[in-house]
């Protein structure tokens, strides 16, 4: 018998198929029973016709519960009313294991009690579409930069030094010295781009943030190219490319997943490179015309972002900020020794920052300067210096949250649904 995938039955139209997965939903009227399946690429309903299979089969199909596992024949129909476009004429059904008493059960439950139970929670239909999206977006990013001719590297996730200061790191004792779980991968990058010219890390970040916030998580996924001889400018053509390729390709690879989702494709659509640049300055302006009393020297806020982007249909660069307010690493605006060449990317409909990116100090004594005023430990930067010593050259690069990313693309409000088991200042467990 031809085992398949939910996923795979449009190229099996009219054929008999094995399904192996779960029962998600069910509803029976008489002689006839309709169960909601699931496999884990997708969900599709297969019609019990007790005529049309053995009496065992057809008192199973109503003895099932809720998430039991079956394996079910049936023969592939087209039906352009159903979600996956198809559904299962059913020819057997065969149990695997009853599920008894599943705890989350088709009505509404409050999030919290969902986060309890996320190691389930996930097979739900809405969480499966996030879930997968994010897997497309993990995709397409490797798919650009691979295609840009980016060498993936992994910097340590234990390290001795911080890359923006210790306030929000998690600290532990490494066999009797003082590391910590790393915020970013950034520095490590820059040394490996000085190797292979154009790099990239995936991975893991800590930050000991305690915020509550829609758009905080205390362990996230970040994306981390540094490039050798980018400019601030290269840097920032390279983002919206980037970010135009990830959502282009997400609208063509996951359209089933968004539209399940209730998301506005045509927001997405319009994601096009080029994407509009304003300097701080403007947007320190375009916020105090709005009626916000913002003070130039700050960092903006979550609804100061917000009102920015709310302004612009594409993701909006801000960039040239104050240096007070960035990292010591960042190159000076040649223009004006008070501002950076740094930029933030902003997603459109209220999600902030999904990129920050910056020129990075080449030059050995402004770094070591820099490193002085932020009183850094000047031995544990030693190594980062001496890639100014050994041959520097200008650079750039950025890091991009996936989960932010995530959030936007498909719509959703929070970031804990973006992510398999989230990580916040009230939670650890599942």
């Amino acid at each position: 018998m031809l085992v398949t995938s939910i996923r795979d039955v449009k190229n099996y139209e009219g054929k008999e198929v094995v399904i192996k997965g779960w029962l998600y939903n069910k509803r029976s009227s008489g002689k006839i029973a309709f169960l909601q399946l699931r496999d884990g690429t997708g969900f599709i309903q297969g019609v019990v016709v007790k005529n049309d299979v053995p009496e065992e089969a057809f008192n199973l199909s109503k003895e099932l519960t809720q998430e039991s596992s079956v394996e079910i024949t049936g023969i592939v129909r087209k039906d352009d009313r159903a979600p996956s476009g198809y559904e299962l004429t059913v020819t057997n059904v065969v149990l695997v294991s009853m599920s008894y008493d599943y705890p989350i059960t088709l009505k509404e439950h409050g999030v919290e009690f969902l986060m309890d139970l996320r190691h389930l929670w996930m097979r739900a239909p809405r969480q499966h579409a996030i879930l997968t999206i994010r897997a497309n977006i993990n995709r397409a990013i490797r798919e650009f930069l691979d295609g840009e001719g980016f060498i993936l590297v992994e910097p340590p996730i234990i390290t001795a030094n911080s890359c923006e200061g210790t306030t929000n790191l998690f600290e532990l004792d490494y066999f009797g010295q003082k590391a910590y779980l790393s915020q970013t991968g950034q520095l490590y990058n820059e040394a490996a781009a000085m190797a292979f010219g154009k790099v990239y890390s995936f991975g893991p970040t800590f930050r000991a943030e305690k915020s509550k916030t829609r758009r905080h998580l205390n362990e996230f996924w970040m994306i981390e190219p540094e490039m050798a001889y980018f400019t601030h400018e290269d840097n920032m053509r390279l983002q919206e490319r980037m970010i135009e390729f990830i959502v282009q390709k997400v609208i063509e690879r996951c359209s089933r997943e968004l539209k399940s989702l209730n998301r506005d494709i045509g927001k997405l659509e319009n994601v096009r490179a080029p994407f509009p640049r304003i300097t701080y300055d403007e947007a320190v302006d375009m916020l105090n015309n709005g009626g916000y009393a913002f003070e130039w020297g700050n960092d903006f806020g979550a609804p100061d972002e917000t009102y920015i982007a709310e302004q612009f249909e594409k993701p909006v660069f801000v960039e040239k900020y104050p240096a007070k307010v960035k990292a010591f690493y960042m190159e000076p605006d040649p223009d004006n020794p008070d501002l950076v060449l740094n930029a933030d990317l902003l997603a459109p409909e209220g999600y902030g920052e999904i990129i920050g990116g910056s020129q990075r100090i080449h030059d050995h004594d402004l770094l070591l300067k820099k490193i002085h005023e932020e009183k850094l430990p000047v031995e544990a930067y030693q190594w980062y210096l001496d890639l100014r010593k050994y041959g520097t050259v200008p650079h750039s690069g950025f890091g991009l949250g996936l989960e932010r990313t995530v959030a936007w693309i498909c719509g959703i409000d929070h970031v804990r649904e973006t992510i398999p088991f989230a990580r916040t200042l009230t939670r650890v467990t599942p």
